[in-house]
Order: C-alpha cells, then structure tokens, then sequence
C-alpha cells in the first residue's frame, strides 16, 4: 500500500491528508514537533484572552484520527535522503515513505538582534510560544511591561493579548505609519491612532537594537537603534514576520530558494516529494500574489488541491482573486482585490477613500484611471461578502457599479448602522470636484 508522509500537522498538512482519505485507502503518516493534534493557530489569542480553552480549538476530536487511519508521529525531522525515500529523526528513528509532503509551515523572523534568544524574548506563532507568554507574562505584576518588535498582524495581536491583561505594551514598529506597505495613507493613519487609543506606547521608524539580560539570562529591557533609549520590560514579542521553517531541507536534494520551490502542481524537483502551505514557494508568482503566501485560506487550498494530484487526478493550485481578513483590535478588516499601499502602487491604479466621521470605519476601492476598471477594496470596520466582490473582480466590473451596488455586499447584520447613502454620496461629490 502506498505510503504518503506528511511533515507539519497545520492546516495545509491536516487538510491533505483528510482529502486522500477522503478519496483513497493509502496509508498517511503526519509528523509534528510542535503539538500531538491538529489546533487553529490563529485561534491562539483566544486561549491567552481567556475566551476560549486550548482544547477548544481542536476542531477534532481525539478519536477522529484513528477512525480514519490517519497516523500521528511525533518527532522532529533532522534529514530527508530522497535517494531512498527515507526521514531520519533527530532522536535516530527513520520512517520510509513512497510519497513525502512538506508542509512545515513558518518560524518567527530573527534578525540577528543581541539578546534574541534570551529567556523572556518569543514570537507568536507556535504553541510553545503561548506557553512561554503564560509564563513570562501571566499577569502585569509579573510583566511590568512588554516591548514588540515589528508591527505585521502578529504584533497587532500580540499587543492585543497583552492589553486584555493590562500589561503596558511599547510597540516598536521601523515603517513611518503602521503597516504603510500594505494599506494606503489613510488607512494606516486609522490604524496608528486606533492603537494609541487604547494606550499603547506606539513608536513609529523605530528599530530595535539590542535586547539586555540580567544574570541569569532573562531579559531585563531593550534598547533602541535611533536614540540609545533603554526601555525596561520583562517580555519581548518577536513579531517581525515570519519566514518559511525549511532549514532541515538545506542539506537534501530538494530545491529551495526561501522556501522549497514549486511548481503549478506543488510539486518539487524531486519526483514524489511536494510542498504547500507556507513553505511553499512558487517558482513564477501567481498574477500579483507573492510567492510564498503564509495566509491560512491558501494552505487549505493547496492542501485540497494536492490530495487530487496524490490521488492520480493532477490539477493545478489557483487560488482565485486575492482577499484576506484581519482584526486590529476592534477594527475588522478585510480585502478583496488588490489595493496597494503607496510602495508598489501601479500607475493606472486610482483610490476613491471613504473615511467616517467616528475614525473607525472606512473604505478604499482601487480602480483603474484608465479604464475605470474595479480593481479591489479594502474596509475597515464594515463587514462586506466575499462572494459578491469575487463575482464583481471575475465580471470586470467598473467602479461605478460596484460603488452603486454597495448594498448588495453589506454583511453587517440587520441592526448595524449602513454607510451605503454616505459613501455614494461622497464618491459622487469627488466625481464631480474631480
């Protein structure tokens, strides 16, 4: 019976291997060193909030593997000789495989900072580091304060978790405005202040340069680059985004660049052996996507996709129109499209921004000055349907209509305020000053 192994029991991994369940009777290794079951990353914020348990985001139960013959193995793989299709593990164990998925997902970025590995100084990505948080941080007596070091959607959550428990956060975020290389001027803006609003010692163009310890290797404050202030704290958020978790693949005969190197197909340069997920990096980027996409909606996608392929149905990975969702404290956010910051903007690409009067809502629709073409938008504090704007970005819709038809997106549930009236009205007004 042919054996499929995967490495990484995120979503990517467990997604494929459900789906070659689903179509076929092979047998299916996972291997994690990280935690026995599946969990939702995304949901730990929650378990350190206090809102939901850890066990409460296994969306499986115990049993569930071996009911359908999904064999766990924990262990960290050290070296992958794809000669004789065999896994050596650190501990000496070896496991052979007929075909090898890498689904090992990412690791905090370190940048080579002094002090970065001390004790107290984490990222917020692997459930070791949550554990790490309770211990470090469990309550502001403990934490008198904490420092982050990077301002992606980590730190925003990071510093999130940390307020719940009142433990001052100092942000240290090296862009002007906060994350500026993503969203548009105003944009940002909103987000600079919404998180000073809930008092966060938010530090713009600011970059770390050391983290000092006291004698028994546990950090004690941080320094900063710009001015050589020391900033006492007891934790330090690592959240300087995250990069492809390959380095055990460095020594086999597997391609990589900064992640292992895929084709359309997920397939590597060695027959048999394949990669998804945030490993995964794309030899030609698909349309604007970036070649390596640490987003969860992608990992499932490929993971889907690859079970065909194992399976002997190959088809090809096509994510679709791009679109993403996030939390900045209490402004939801979601995309659909391409709304670039003012880095990498294309020429033709124009904004029609919308902004409400209480700071927390706004809208950016992209479009083509050209063609009038819709390209994408973004909202911030409105709930819109992915549906819809799918639809509307495969139609080549113009702005106008898409404007026009507003309404039609809006997801808020029935007793929410709408912005339908305002924003038509405010995108007519810069039609006509235009």
């Amino acid at each position: 019976m042919e054996h499929v192994v995967i490495i990484g029991n995120g979503i990517s991994g467990v997604t494929l291997a459900r789906h070659i369940r689903k179509l076929s009777d092979k047998k299916i290794t996972i291997i994690s060193a990280e935690a026995e079951y599946f969990f939702s990353r995304t949901a730990l914020m929650y378990v350190y909030m206090g809102h939901m348990k850890f066990e409460h985001t296994q969306p499986y139960e115990d049993w569930f593997w071996d009911k359908n013959r999904i064999d766990l193995k924990q262990g960290f793989v050290e070296f992958i000789d794809t000669n004789s299709k065999v896994l050596h593990f650190s501990h000496g164990e070896t496991l052979n495989y007929d075909k090898l998925v890498i689904a090992t997902g990412s690791k905090p970025n370190k940048f080579g900072w002094p002090g970065q590995d001390l004790e107290g100084v984490m990222g917020m990505y692997h459930k070791q580091d949550l554990e790490n948080l309770e211990k470090f941080a469990p309550n502001n007596k403990e934490c008198k304060r904490a420092v982050i070091v990077g301002g992606g959607l980590i730190g925003i959550e990071l510093a999130e978790m940390l307020n719940s428990r009142r433990i001052p956060v100092t942000f240290l975020v090296r862009e002007s405005s906060f994350w500026n290389g993503v969203l548009p001027e105003g944009e940002s803006g909103i987000i600079n202040r919404h998180i000073r609003n809930h008092h966060i010692d938010l530090r713009l163009s600011t970059n770390l340069k050391e983290i000092k310890s006291d004698e028994n290797g546990k950090v004690i404050s941080v320094i900063i680059e710009e001015t050589g202030e020391e900033i006492e704290c007891d934790v330090v958020g690592l959240t300087a985004g995250v990069s492809p978790n390959i380095d055990f693949i460095k020594d086999s005969e597997i391609e990589t660049g900064r992640g292992v190197k895929v084709n359309r197909y997920l397939e590597t340069n060695i027959p048999n052996v394949y990669a998804i997920g945030d490993c995964a990096e794309q030899h030609e980027a698909i349309g604007n996507r970036r070649p390596i996409e640490a987003v969860w909606y992608t990992g499932r996608m490929m993971g889907e996709v690859l079970a065909q392929t194992i399976c002997g149905n190959r088809i090809k990975y096509n994510p679709g129109h791009w679109f993403n969702s996030a939390k900045f404290l209490d402004i939801e956010y979601q995309t659909y499209g391409w709304v670039h910051g003012k880095k990498g903007r294309p020429e033709n690409e124009a904004h029609f921004h919308w902004k409400h009067e209480d700071d927390t809502k706004c809208i950016t629709v992209a479009y083509d000055k050209n063609t009038n073409k819709f390209l994408g938008i973004n909202t911030f504090g409105i709930r819109m349907r992915h549906e819809t704007f799918d639809t509307w970005l495969t139609e080549k819709r113009d702005v106008d209509y898409v404007i026009n038809h507003l309404a039609e997106a809006n997801f808020d549930p029935e007793f929410y305020s709408r912005f339908e009236k305002q924003i038509i009205q405010s995108y007519n007004n810069q039609l006509q000053t235009a």
